[in-house]
């Protein structure tokens, strides 16, 4: 009796264990902006590598926002995806933010024009420690971006930094 429970237990572990790995394979990474120096960086101005303050240990970016703001961090055309959820990830810490801050992509289409997906339901605002932000872009069939930018927006002032940025691809659900 005991065997066979144990053999049943161990028939579940391995189809629980091979279900588990079909899961974790439907998300892949596309492009990743660590955020260890400033190269790449659309926008220089108000922004700076912080060495001491970082999700992972490698510095991050920092900006010093006194008015509302947009930054642009990067452009990526080199992707080839549709039908598909693109997802813009970021880690992001503020200091004495006072209004919004959040992420936000825009996907250029040839003929179409440009159409942004923000981050609008999970802002941050005041002191936060290191917190995962993503916005993401639901692309149907034939939606094929020629040009993804990635932002980040301050709605107000304070201090914002930003690490580890990637852009993700799931299927649509």
């Amino acid at each position: 009796m005991s065997i066979r429970f144990f053999i049943v237990g161990f028939v579940i572990t391995v189809i629980g264990s091979i279900g588990c790995q079909r899961n974790s394979t439907t998300t892949e990474t596309l492009k990743i902006f660590p955020l260890d120096n400033m190269e790449r960086v659309l926008t220089q101005s108000g922004v700076s590598f912080d060495k001491t303050i970082s999700s992972d240990g490698k510095g991050s970016l920092r900006i010093d926002a006194s008015e509302p703001t947009t930054v642009r961090l990067f452009e990526v055309r080199d992707i080839s995806i549709e039908e598909a959820r693109l997802i813009y990830k970021a880690k992001l810490k503020t200091k004495d933010v006072q209004g919004k801050v959040y992420l936000e992509m825009w996907c250029s289409f040839p003929g179409l024009g440009e159409f942004f997906s923000r981050s609008l339901n999970s802002p941050l605002s005041g002191t936060v420690d290191w917190t995962t932000i993503e916005t993401p872009f639901f692309l149907k069939k034939g939606q094929k971006p020629e040009l993804i930018k990635l932002n980040v927006v301050i709605n107000g002032q304070g201090i914002l930094w930003i690490d580890d940025i990637s852009l993700v691809k799931s299927p649509l659900q």
